[in-house]
């Protein structure tokens, strides 16, 4: 079973437009979608609908549509009433695939609701195989929230203690790294992310063209002490750097209809391979297969296993 935490859900509102965006004006969408949202819901959904078990904790009051469209799903979920109403956000998207997001900070969580919150995840995660800490910090939130629950979680667990992933970025993905005792797993940077974890802002943009930098780079990491950086790229694909070497991984081209929720949806690819004991190589091809699949849907919607092609990714070892 695979456990996700998202401290800042959210209602992703989704607008596709019949032309490109002008601003100042006034513009008819083709299409509207509402989903439940937030990087660790969308995982747990992307698990879900491939047949995974899952189960989504959150922030959030038993009514609120974000809860109810999980319950629609069918995905399993523990929640923690706040008496607010879960944030919405806005995704823009124009026909050649073009993406603008409009994201609200969210409810602040106090010290009491994130000592709850936490509680709650240990209770759910005591069979989990994977951990995943997703998404951005709502205010209130210390931005070294994912260690401390990383530590929290080793300590009440043990030798049972769970993996654990972290998707985010920014100042959280940073003490996520930082932090030795709640050190995570695996990371799933971009380059952006990438390149500010290692003290290089300004390189991001030659990482996403240069494989054996990005390789390079991310092995920084593993050298720290993570096992695992899966570096998505974009169109390029992915690099996957462990102890024990580097692959980068790309897909035949899709037709992009939106990226939104696509680096989720990689990290859910990757978790489904690891889950069915693939190798190290067949979870990057996955998670490239399950990016690609998830960029290639409208809104915020994620592929069942059934629409990936991990066949059409390329695999290639990259020296370090």
């Amino acid at each position: 079973m695979i456990v996700t935490l998202t401290a800042n859900p959210s209602l992703d509102r989704t607008v596709e437009l019949p032309s490109e965006l002008k601003r100042g004006t006034v513009m008819r969408a083709e299409r509207t979608a509402q989903d439940s949202g937030g990087k660790g819901v969308n995982i747990a959904r992307a698990l879900k609908v491939s047949g995974f078990d899952t189960v989504a904790v959150l922030p959030g009051d038993n009514e609120d549509p974000v809860l109810m469209g999980l319950k629609e799903e069918g995905v399993e979920y523990t929640n923690m009433p706040t008496g607010a109403a879960i944030r919405s956000n806005i995704t823009v998207v124009e026909p050649d695939g073009t993406t603008t997001k409009l994201n609200a900070p969210g409810e602040p969580l106090n010290g009491a609701a994130q000592q709850e919150l936490t509680r709650l995840l240990i209770q759910e995660t005591h069979d989990a195989s994977w951990l995943v800490l997703a998404g951005s910090l709502p205010p209130g939130v210390q931005s070294d929230y994912y260690s401390v629950v990383g530590r929290a979680i080793r300590e009440a667990l043990g030798e049972k203690a769970p993996l654990i992933a972290v998707d985010t970025s920014g100042h959280a993905l940073r003490d996520a790294v930082n932090g030795q005792d709640g050190m995570p797993n695996l990371i799933k940077p971009n380059s952006e992310e990438l390149a500010e974890l290692v003290g290089r802002p300004d390189e991001w943009e030659e990482l996403e063209g240069n494989i054996e930098l990005t390789a390079r780079t991310a092995k920084e990491l593993v050298e720290r002490g993570i096992d695992t950086v899966l570096a998505t790229l974009g169109g390029e694909g992915a690099v996957l750097v462990t102890r024990d070497g580097a692959w980068h991984a790309k897909h035949e081209p899709v037709q992009v209809r939106s990226t939104v929720g696509a680096g989720d949806c990689s990290l859910a690819g990757y978790l489904i391979a690891h889950e069915q004991g693939k190798s190290v190589e067949e979870c990057l091809a996955q998670a490239v297969a399950h990016g690609s699949a998830a960029a290639s849907l409208a809104g915020t919607q994620v592929p069942t296993l059934a629409q990936t092609a991990p066949d059409k990714v390329t695999i290639t070892p990259v020296s370090l």
